[in-house]
This record gives C-alpha cells, structure tokens and sequence, in this order.
C-alpha cells in the first residue's frame, strides 16, 4: 500500500508557504501543514490554506522546533491514513520538479526512505557549506558506513510504520539536529534507503531559522551522543548488515 501525502513544518514562512503548497497539490499530493508557534500573520494564511482541498492543519500552541514539528505532522499523517510522508521545507529551497521523481522511487520501493542529496547553485551560504562537510564525517563515523550521502537534507520520503516504530523507542532531536538524527538511526536499524539528486536554492529574501551558535552546538552534543550510542550498538548494527 502506497498513500504519501508532504508534510510541511512552518514557522514564520507566511511569504513563501503558498507556492509550495500549490506546487504540492499540482502534484497530486495532498498536504500536512504543522504550524509551528508562528505569529498571528502566518497563522492567518495558514488557516486560509487550510480550506483548500486536500490540505490539513494541525497548529501547535508553542514552537517545538523543526524536528518537533516534523514528527507531529508524521503522526497526524499515520492518524489520516497515510504510509508514506514527504519532510519539506516551507521556505522554497527545495526544487519541487523533483516530487515526481522522488514519488515513482517511493511506489516502486515502499519500503525504502528516499533521500534527496543536494545539488547546491551560487546561493548557498558557503560557511553552511563547508559546515557540512564536518557533519557528513561524524555521520559515516556514527552510522559505520558510507551510505548516508547527507543528512541534512530535509527532502525526503519517509514510510511512516518503521519511522513511527523508531519515534516510540528513541529520544530524537527535535530542532535543527532532526534530520541528521533520525537518518542515523534508521541506519543503525538497517532501514533501507535510495538516494536522489535534488536542486537546492537559498532565495535572497528567505528566512532561515538556522542560529549559527546555538544550533551548531546542538548538532555538536547530538553527534557525541549518537557516537557513544553506536559503540553501544555496534555489534548488533553489524550484526543486522552481515545477515541482510
């Protein structure tokens, strides 16, 4: 069975919001909106796209953070009838020609987590860039393997039983540190995963919730963690690939 709908996590992205929600719903592909704590103006058009056809709501009275958000909107999704859920950014980075691509991968591989890995044009910020290139060692260190090509990409489709299955047993970062948490983890439980080139492009007036300081140390502290976590894990982990 194959039901995706694209969950969006939003705070604050009142400007850029409808287009990708429109550009979704062209797509065929209903929408989750998780409203995350925003301010009276992005709640309004919130709650007006809220009316459209194939697009729900769920309004969260405080900000719990991206990861926060994402994982009540996979819930909902679960709660809807939904198997399979899209994580994408409210703020149009992501190239959405893609959700056609990434939706033909999920149906012929249901069981997979599709991953985009990005393709970034001139308007990445390159200290975002070159952070990232730390970020992806930690993670082969912490997942005993090459295979993760990023995990800080917040493109992807994700099959909710084995995700919900991992929410309920497992502390997850809730902020900025979700995307590369969750991917490790799935890892560690030997989830599959196919992995799709997506464009990524950082609009001039867009609004990044990323805080240099505070969010790299919580990236810092959920690396350590998950590194420990993984000599615990590590007979177990290469236990599950040896007999896959």
């Amino acid at each position: 069975m194959h039901n995706p709908c694209a969950v969006i996590p939003v705070y604050n992205h009142e400007a850029a919001v409808p287009a990708v929600v429109r550009s979704l719903l062209d797509s065929g592909l209903p929408c989750l909106l998780v409203d995350d704590g925003s301010s009276l103006a992005c709640a309004a058009v919130l709650a007006q796209l809220a009316t459209l056809n194939n697009v729900s709501l769920v309004t969260l009275p405080t900000n719990q953070g991206k990861g926060g958000a994402v994982m009540i909107g996979f819930r909902e999704a679960a709660r809807l009838g939904f198997t399979h859920a899209l994580q994408v950014d409210a703020d149009g980075q992501h190239d959405l020609r893609a959700v056609s691509t990434f939706l033909d991968a999920s149906r012929t591989h249901p069981e997979a987590l599709i991953c985009g890995y990005p393709e970034y044009d001139h308007s990445v910020p390159k200290g975002r860039l070159y952070g990232r290139y730390l970020t992806h060692v930690w993670v082969w260190i912490n997942s005993l393997s090459l295979q993760i090509r990023d995990s800080m990409c917040g493109f992807r489709i994700y099959p909710l039983r084995p995700v919900l299955a991992l929410m309920d047993s497992a502390n997850i970062g809730k902020r900025m540190d979700f995307d590369s948490d969750i991917i490790v983890r799935l890892s560690w439980r030997n989830q599959p995963m196919l992995w799709l080139p997506t464009k990524v492009h950082y609009p001039a007036d867009g609004l990044s919730h990323f805080r240099m300081v505070h969010d790299n140390a919580l990236i810092s502290s959920m690396h350590t963690r998950l590194f420990f976590g993984m000599l615990l894990r590590a007979p177990m982990i290469l236990w599950r690939r040896w007999q896959a």
